[in-house]
C-alpha cells in the first residue's frame, strides 16, 4: 500500500467533501499496520498545521455497531481540537460528508494511561471522571462500505465529540449498569445500557491502551476518550434535534442545521 497517496486521498476527501472508493476494493493489498500507518500520518500532518491531539476514540465496541458494519473488532482513531463542540448547541453540516451520530460515555483522565498490560483497575486509577458524549463520524468512504481495513485509515470514521452532564467519578457509579434513552426530535429513538460497550466501557479503555501501545503512543492525561457507541449510529439531516439521557450522568444534546 503506498501510505502517502493514501493520505493524500483521504484528506482531498474531507477537503472537498466527496468520498473515495474503498481501499480494500483496489487491487492493492492493505494490511491492518498500513491502515494504522494511514492514520498515524495525516493526524502528524495536521498536527504539524497547528491542531492540537486531545483525545482518542474507541469505535465498533458494541455488538450493534460490527453487525452494522460487518466487522468483528473494535478499531480508534484521534481526536483533534477542531472536532470538539459545545453541548446543546446547533452544527452546521456543511464540515461533514455523510455523517452519522453516536450516543457512549466519554472518560477524562488525571493520569497518563499507557500498555502494554493495562488492567481494569490501572483505568480506574488514571481517569479523573465520566461524562455522557455525542460523537459525530463521518466516513470518507463512500456510502459507508468500508472494510475494517478502511475506516481504520479513515480516523476510525471519528469527526466530531461534544461532552454533556456532570463530571461523575467512578466510584460513585456502576458504568456496566448506567441506562441510556436516545431522543430524535423529541421522540424516543433508542435506549442501551453502559454494557453494550464490551460489558463494561472500562474494558474498552483498557483496550484501547494496549493497542496503542503497538504504536508506542499513550491516553495521556486531560485527554477525553470516547469509549464506544452503547447503540447503533443514526443519519443525521439538516433540522434534526437529538438528545440523550443517561442514569446519573445527565444528558448531552445537539442540532444540525444545513
Amino acid at each position: 500500500m503506498d501510505i502517502k497517496k493514501a493520505v493524500a486521498a483521504l484528506m482531498e476527501a474531507e477537503n472537498v467533501k466527496k468520498p473515495i472508493d474503498p481501499f480494500t476494493s483496489s487491487n492493492e493489498v492493505i494490511s491492518v499496520d498500513d491502515a494504522y500507518q494511514i492514520q498515524l500520518e495525516q493526524i502528524r500532518h495536521k498536527v504539524g498545521k497547528g491542531a492540537v491531539i486531545v483525545g482518542k476514540k474507541i469505535g465498533l465496541t458494541s455488538k450493534v455497531m460490527q453487525d452494522m458494519f460487518n466487522v468483528s473488532q473494535p478499531d480508534y482513531g484521534h481526536i483533534l481540537d477542531d472536532m470538539m463542540y459545545k453541548n446543546d448547541k446547533t452544527i452546521s453540516l456543511e464540515r461533514f460528508i455523510q455523517p452519522k451520530i453516536e450516543f457512549e460515555i466519554a472518560f477524562v483522565l488525571k493520569k497518563d494511561l499507557k500498555g502494554p498490560n493495562v488492567m481494569l483497575e490501572d483505568v480506574v486509577e488514571a481517569t479523573d471522571y465520566v461524562v455522557p458524549a455525542i460523537e459525530i463520524i463521518d466516513s470518507r468512504i463512500k456510502d459507508w462500505k468500508f472494510k475494517f481495513e478502511d475506516t481504520v485509515a479513515d480516523n476510525g470514521s471519528s469527526a466530531g465529540a461534544i461532552l454533556g452532564g456532570q463530571p461523575v467519578f467512578l466510584q460513585d457509579i456502576d458504568l456496566p449498569s448506567v441506562g441510556m434513552s436516545v431522543f430524535k426530535n423529541g421522540d424516543l429513538l433508542d435506549s442501551a445500557t453502559g454494557e453494550a460497550v464490551m460489558d463494561n466501557p472500562l474494558n474498552a479503555v483498557a483496550w484501547l491502551a494496549n493497542a496503542l501501545s503497538n504504536y508506542d503512543i499513550s491516553l495521556n492525561k486531560g485527554e477525553v476518550i470516547l469509549s464506544g457507541a452503547l447503540s447503533a449510529a443514526v443519519p443525521i439531516a439538516a433540522g434534526d434535534s437529538f438528545k440523550a439521557d443517561f442514569d446519573h450522568l445527565g444528558s448531552v444534546s445537539v442540532t444540525f442545521e444545513k
